[in-house]
């Protein structure tokens, strides 16, 4: 069994056309769930009219709070997750379950060049896409698309690290790599979104930023921390034969910077560890 997952906050006008698309893509058993988020507008009256499944939320949580939601309630051995603002299209839900079929345990639809809404965004994705395709020594394509299917089992033992706003697909992403599970990329063209996009400029920049330390944290702290730490102790060695050669003595700054690289590379093992305990029972069943 298959379960759509639409995570919408004010999206009925999208919704009004995206159901009965999805519908006429997806077997006839397929449920499909709309997670209401605070949405103030008639996407109840939408649910009903077109026989999907409405969860609400009695305040708006976010959207990975939605996801969340979406995953707890779904009933099908395969989740898939898409927006609900008209960027991504039914026709392309039958290609990503082909690669589950090929034994994939997540397909996530990558975004062609262009159909970001906006260049910053465009290339903010593809710098995280390299930065995290460095990290796991593996291609990304696509490292924040929302539209994936995947298989609901492996899923649901991530959803204590999903955070409740909008870079669930990077944690879960990160999290499927390094666990072992395999994922595939599907070349998609998303569309302009209908609506007014919940996404913040200011607030997604520091957002952002985060979400580069959380793929490091998440995936492997040494790669992170380890760069930091030789930078900081070749910037005190360098210091130093700087101040030995025109004063002749150590200085604070060097000490500072060689306390700094220690700490730093310790930090980064003890984060290692930390990590590692995330994945520890994924072998086992819940």
């Amino acid at each position: 069994m298959i379960s759509i997952v639409l995570p919408a906050r004010n999206e009925a006008a999208g919704l009004d056309s995206l159901l009965p698309a999805i519908r006429r893509q997806v077997p006839a058993d397929a449920e499909i769930l709309v997670v209401d988020d605070g949405s103030t507008d008639n996407t109840a009256a939408v649910c009903a009219a077109h026989g999907a499944t409405r969860i609400a939320h009695p305040y708006p949580k976010g959207n990975g709070a939605a996801i969340k939601t979406g995953a707890r309630a779904a009933q099908g051995d395969v989740i898939v997750f898409m927006d609900a603002d008209g960027q991504h299209q039914p026709e392309d839900i039958p290609r990503l379950l082909e690669k589950l079929d090929e034994g994939y345990d997540m397909a996530v639809g990558a975004r062609t060049r262009g159909s970001h809404a906006g260049v910053h965004r465009e290339v903010a994705n593809d710098l995280f896409s390299r930065f995290a395709s460095w990290m796991v020594m593996q291609q990304i394509d696509d490292l924040t698309s929302g539209f994936r299917a995947v298989r609901a089992s492996k899923f649901r033992k991530f959803l204590y690290l999903l955070p409740n706003g909008f870079s669930y697909p990077t944690t879960i992403t990160m999290s499927f790599f390094r666990a072992g599970y395999g994922v595939a990329y599907v070349p998609i063209r998303a569309l302009e979104r209908q609506g007014k996009s919940h996404i913040q400029p200011l607030r997604d920049g520091v957002r952002f930023l985060l979400i580069i330390i959380k793929i490091g944290t998440l995936y492997s702290p040494q790669k992170l921390f380890l760069p930091v730490s030789a930078g900081f102790f070749l910037t005190g060695i360098s210091y130093y034969a700087y101040t030995y050669l025109t004063t002749g003595r150590f200085t604070n700054m060097s000490a500072l910077l060689f306390i700094s690289a220690i700490l730093t590379f310790l930090i980064g093992i003890v984060s290692e560890q930390i990590s590692a305990l995330h994945y520890r029972d994924l072998d086992q069943d819940r």
